[in-house]
């Protein structure tokens, strides 16, 4: 939340999380950037597909350790959305299907992922350098 706040990106959330994510606890974490943030929540992936077939279309854009394209070699585009999976289990196979690119971070062999936090940063810089899209 803090890197989207930071770098003007937008964040949905789509239920369930691998982690309870109330207000009161975020506040108390100290993650103040909820007033700077365009956050939208979908109970479910359901949800989420429902409201995308209400918008203006857009690239879904996975990045999953069973992609064989390096983000690096991606071109991004304005209007792409970045879907991450959970740490300890990826994203399920119907996320699989529904995205329109899957791209992996490369990494050292017979490691198991870099986490999710780190992974969103990496991809986000490269999208915004590629469009050049940083602020300001």
């Amino acid at each position: 939340m803090r890197m989207a706040a930071c770098l003007g990106l937008g964040m949905e959330l789509i239920e369930p999380c691998g982690f309870v994510l109330d207000t009161k606890r975020m506040r108390r974490s100290g993650m103040d950037y909820l007033d700077h943030i365009d956050l939208v929540r979908y109970p479910s992936w359901e949800h989420f597909t429902d409201r995308q077939a209400d918008e203006s279309p857009s690239r879904l854009i996975l990045l999953t350790t069973r992609a064989a394209v390096p983000y690096t070699r991606f071109e991004f585009k304005t209007g792409d959305r970045l879907l991450l999976g959970r740490e300890s289990a990826g994203a399920p196979d119907y996320v699989h299907k529904a995205a329109d690119a899957r791209i992996i971070i490369p990494m050292v062999p017979d490691m198991r992922s870099i986490n999710i936090a780190l992974s969103a940063a990496m991809v986000a810089g490269e999208a915004l350098r590629q469009l050049n899209a940083f602020p300001g």
